[in-house]
């Protein structure tokens, strides 16, 4: 017998985050406390199968060469039947069945769609089973870029102006598309509706070049994002839930300083290209920040949100702007999540044992 909690790390994933979901498993399987818990890695394929993966963190580690990824090795994970069991099981490649045990809670560190958007929280509500984050409409509403805008301008908080375009709009009226889409004016974001991880975003600097952009995102989502792009310093804060009845909180703010890249894409976020610099704690001032924290945990409240959200801001000269809410931001050590509360005083080891025991506060 043992006291510790089992945990059930779910990574990998069938959208295109699946490596950085990956490289987030190393991170976790690397620092959680192991006198506290047991882990039991569960690696999501490109396919979409559930399989028990060796707990190894140096093997999911991010490298940029060759990107992490989860292999099928013919094992399946069967999970409970009902409500009534908590008790998780898999069939090797041979078809032997066995018993992983009773899982207290699950650690869904998915990334975009099938995972991040409502619909692994959705299947782990089905079975009862208690996890990390947010349920399942926050998790759709933050993986949703314009329901996310949609609701926080209901809620009173600035976000940036935008239009959302269909892939049959644009297929059907590409003329009707870029005349609406230049009221917006120049220099303009186009990104998928439901991705993240800045796959599928481009920066549109001349009107002939928006249609690759569309096409770009379209092969992303079925909806695309058309943004004013906004000026000013980018920064982003964390946000940690709190146990019920207790608020959310705020962690210091961290600032990406865009010194040689258009914006901070994909490469520049996981891949160490050059022309980006992560600034944590961000120069703020006492009142700046305070008004950042504010409107972080407002964002998190409005769309329902629990466990950790990230919100981006842009900081203009007429106040802050979000950009956008991630409800599984990057969890690697050095994400600006993580790195947020480092600098706030939590570290990364104690930040996974603050997630996963808010987790088990709410299923209590």
């Amino acid at each position: 017998m043992t006291d510790r909690v089992a945990v059930a790390l779910l990574f990998g994933g069938r959208s295109s985050e699946h490596s950085i979901s990956c490289a987030t498993a190393a991170g976790v399987l690397a620092a959680i406390d192991r006198e506290r818990y047991d882990v039991i890695p569960v690696g999501i394929t490109h396919e979409g199968a559930f399989t028990l993966q060796p707990d190894d963190a140096a093997r999911f580690a991010l490298n940029v060469d060759v990107l992490p990824e989860v292999e099928d090795n013919g094992s399946r994970i069967v999970w409970p039947e009902s409500s009534s069991s908590r008790e998780l099981a898999v069939v090797a490649a041979d078809g032997t069945r066995s018993s992983l045990g009773a899982v207290d809670v699950v650690f869904p560190i998915l990334h975009g769609p099938w995972g991040e958007d409502g619909t692994v929280q959705g299947m782990l509500d089905l079975v009862g089973l208690p996890y990390v984050g947010s349920g399942v409409l926050a998790s759709a509403l933050g993986m949703d870029k314009h329901f996310t805008k949609t609701v926080l301008q209901q809620a009173g908080i600035p976000v940036a102006p935008w239009q959302t375009v269909t892939a049959y709009q644009w297929a059907s009226d590409r003329a009707a598309v870029a005349g609406s889409a230049e009221l917006l004016g120049l220099p303009a974001f186009v990104k998928p509706a439901r991705a993240g991880s800045s796959v599928g975003v481009s920066k549109v600097t001349s009107w002939d070049d928006l249609g690759a952009a569309i096409d770009t995102a379209l092969a992303e989502d079925d909806r695309v994002l058309i943004e004013s792009a906004v000026v000013g310093r980018e920064v982003e804060i964390a946000v940690l839930g709190g146990r019920p009845g207790e608020p959310a909180r705020a962690s210091v703010a961290g600032e990406i300083v865009i010194t040689g890249r258009d914006f901070y894409d994909f490469a520049a976020k996981y891949l160490d290209a050059p022309g980006i610099d992560l600034v944590c704690p961000a120069d703020l001032t006492d009142a700046e920040l305070a008004e950042m924290g504010d409107l972080g945990v407002r964002a998190f409240d409005a769309i329902g949100a629990e466990g950790l959200s990230r919100v981006d801001f842009f900081l203009t000269e007429d106040g802050f702007v979000v950009n956008e809410i991630n409800t599984m931001p990057g969890f690697t050590p050095i994400s600006m999540f993580p790195r947020c509360w480092q600098e706030t005083g939590l570290t990364y080891p104690d930040l996974i044992d603050e997630l996963i025991q808010v987790a088990l506060a709410r299923a209590a």
